[in-house]
């Protein structure tokens, strides 16, 4: 029971320290005059991954590499089917040119970079498996030049990113709530963590199995939010960009920065997971060519959901 409350709590300052920070740095950066594409595309992006980022953080630190990987594979999965198919049953969503040949392609190749990184042990035929420092660097090279093309994509105004609707603080207030939402997003990483674990503990499951499905589903709240609300406006492009966006930060700065920090040892269990985060990304693909061009239909919306929910029970019954 007290596992569960930790959990719960930490879901929520991870949502409310999350929007906290996007309020306080949006109203800051409105302040020093910075454009509302720009803050969409940092501060926005940042803050609904931002809780993937402290938990994974506060789990490498403590050494719970399972529950780091498998929050990052299950979020990705979960972002890819489950997100995107209920945003798709709440309006269909037409998906850019753009994002259709550039950026589901390069969401599509980061869970395959974590799958031959980290299969030291079958390609290299090492004795041991683990994402090195090194491979953290390689997924950190890779984010930079994601960001390269966002900027590039900025100078020749052809990419649509949500409009910021930013509440106008002073500089004092801006402060704080940055201040307030980095205090929630520690607190509720770290309740997140230690809800996991306990959990692990109580019940003898095991932490990929915990990370990939609880831990994965709460990080990946404020996705949800956002993209269930820009379907449910209308606003295709939002909702597609934020989870493919999010997809991208998810493996190739999240995952890049906890290799740093520690070396995550990679098991052989784990590549069925990436297997399916990869799989997940290649049937996004593919939608774009199936039924209307470059369209995820609402019946392509419930097959995603129906493929998450059989993926979900494989989990449990395997443990």
């Amino acid at each position: 029971m007290i596992s569960v409350v930790l959990l719960i709590l930490g879901c929520y300052f991870l949502v409310k320290g999350a929007g906290f920070l996007v309020d306080g740095a949006s109203s800051l950066a409105k302040r020093l005059k910075i454009s509302e594409l720009v803050i969409g595309l940092t501060v926005v992006s940042f803050g609904t991954s931002s809780p993937e980022l402290v938990v994974n953080i506060f789990a490498t630190i403590q050494g719970n590499t399972d529950i780091a990987i498998g929050n990052i594979l299950g979020s990705n999965t979960f972002n890819s089917l489950f997100i995107l198919g209920i945003s798709a049953v709440v309006f269909p969503l037409t998906v850019t040119n753009n994002t259709v040949w550039k950026e589901i392609p390069l969401s599509f190749l980061a869970p395959i970079l974590v799958f031959i990184l980290g299969n030291d042990q079958l390609i290299d035929k090492n004795n041991f498996s683990l994402l090195s420092r090194v491979d953290g660097l390689i997924f950190l090279s890779f984010f930079i030049v994601f960001m390269y093309y966002i900027l590039g994509t900025l100078k020749r105004n052809d990419i649509i990113v949500e409009r910021v609707v930013t509440k106008q603080f002073g500089l004092a207030k801006s402060l704080f709530w940055i201040v307030i939402g980095l205090i929630g997003l520690c607190i509720g990483g770290k309740l997140v963590v230690d809800g996991a674990v306990f959990i692990v503990h109580k019940l003898g499951v095991s932490e990929r199995l915990i990370g990939l499905t609880i831990v994965a589903m709460g990080t990946s709240l404020p996705e949800l939010a956002t993209s269930v609300v820009a379907a449910s406006k209308g606003n295709a492009n939002i909702a597609v960009g934020n989870i493919v966006g999010s997809n991208i930060f998810n493996i190739f700065f999240i995952l890049g920065l906890s290799s740093v920090i520690n070396p995550l040892p990679f098991s052989a269990n784990i590549n069925i997971d990436a297997g399916i985060t990869i799989l997940a990304s290649f049937i996004l693909f593919i939608s774009m060519f199936t039924g209307k061009k470059y369209l995820i239909d609402r019946w392509e919306g419930i097959f995603y959901i129906l493929f998450y929910v059989v993926y979900v029970i494989f989990l449990i019954n395997r443990g």
